[in-house]
């Protein structure tokens, strides 16, 4: 199989999605007053589940959500067509999350089934829309037609 985008472009978007694909469920923690590391000490047990200390935790979810991450970007690497790749790099990112969230997580990973289940969802969407929207507005620029 072929790539479908440059190399640099998609490093590009998996950094952007990477970074800030969690923004939903942080924000959303944030407003309601619940845990906001919840999700990233959850994150961390599944890499470290015997662990307890925040510390331990986080530095687990460090390794684990980059390398999910990077699973997931090399799989869309391979599968994305080129046109309408924002609308498809979401779909593909809501089949992810129902993947994740609904199948994988509650078999596996209890600490992650037992996050709510809505800001997960977004997360795992944010992701999609940073990693097709990058990917197409390197294209773009690329084509001369940048903003």
């Amino acid at each position: 199989m072929k790539l479908r985008f440059r190399r640099r472009d998609l490093v590009a978007a998996y950094l952007a999605a990477t970074v800030f694909s969690g923004l939903p469920s942080t924000l959303h923690a944030l407003a309601t007053g619940a845990d906001a590391l919840e999700a990233t000490r959850a994150a961390g047990a599944m890499l470290a589940p015997g662990a307890t200390s925040t510390a331990a935790l986080v530095a687990a979810a460090a390794v684990v959500h980059p390398a999910v991450s990077l699973f997931w970007t090399a799989v869309f690497a391979f599968l994305l067509p080129r046109r309408g790749v924002v609308f498809w790099a979401i779909l593909g990112s809501l089949a992810v999350a129902l993947l994740d969230l609904l199948v994988i997580a509650p078999a596996f990973f209890p600490s992650v089934a037992a996050l709510p289940f809505r800001p997960q969802l977004a997360d795992h969407l944010m992701w999609g829309a940073l990693l097709g929207g990058t990917l197409h507005w390197r294209m773009r620029r690329r084509q001369g037609h940048g903003d």
